[in-house]
Formats: structure tokens, C-alpha cells, sequence
């Protein structure tokens, strides 16, 4: 038999059921998240919130990816998009989809990827 769990133990799969509220993964617009998503808060922080959510909205007042983000939280991707979907919902972060060259009908500059590559060989 195992004793108690000790503070060090990593967190269990009851923690995760508390903080989604049983749900396994997000509906609605934020089923569509991705690792790439940047995740921008559009309030601050209020007196309720879950701490997780306070945390989201307190490290996304400059863009996060969502990896970014499950990264510094130790949340996994399905846990942290259920989180999400709450605050998104709720009006308080503000998802934006990476826009690749090729759907924009142009290829990347040029002349700006030579500038980077010019400063980068200065450094």
C-alpha cells in the first residue's frame, strides 16, 4: 500500500478533476486551441476567480502560446484549454491564431529575414 502523499508528489488526476469541474477537454471555440495559440488577457484579475484562472489572466497581460503557458503553470494542454474555454467564454482572455505566410497569398520578406540574419551574425 502507499502511505500519504507527500507535498513533493506530483499532482494527481483528482486535482485535475477539481479544476475542470470533471470536464476532459473544452467545447466550443476553444476546442479549437492549438500550442501555438497566443493567449492575451483582457482584464484583470478578480476577487472569486480560481487560482489557476487568476494565474492565466495575471501571465497573459503580455502574449503567451498556450505551450508558453502549460509550461510555467505545469498544467497539461487538455487541462489548461478547459481553463481557457472558462475564461474565454467569460470575456476575460482573448485567443489569436498564429496567421501562417502561405494563407496570407504572400511569402515572407525577404529583406527583413537578411536584416535579421545580419544582426544575428553581428552579435
Amino acid at each position: 500500500m502507499s502511505g500519504p502523499r507527500r507535498p513533493t508528489d506530483p499532482p494527481g488526476l483528482e486535482r485535475y478533476y477539481v479544476l475542470t469541474g470533471g470536464r476532459s477537454g473544452p467545447a466550443g471555440p476553444a476546442s479549437t486551441l492549438d500550442v501555438a495559440t497566443l493567449i492575451i488577457s483582457r482584464s484583470g484579475a478578480e476577487p472569486g476567480l480560481q487560482h489557476e484562472h487568476e494565474e492565466i489572466i495575471r501571465r497573459c497581460r503580455d502574449p503567451l502560446s498556450v505551450a508558453e503557458l502549460g509550461a510555467h503553470l505545469g498544467l497539461p494542454f487538455n487541462i489548461l484549454a478547459v481553463l481557457l474555454a472558462d475564461l474565454l467564454d467569460a470575456g476575460r482572455v482573448e485567443a489569436r491564431d498564429p496567421i501562417p505566410a502561405s494563407a496570407v497569398g504572400r511569402a515572407p520578406d525577404l529583406a527583413l529575414l537578411e536584416e535579421v540574419l545580419s544582426g544575428l551574425q553581428r552579435l
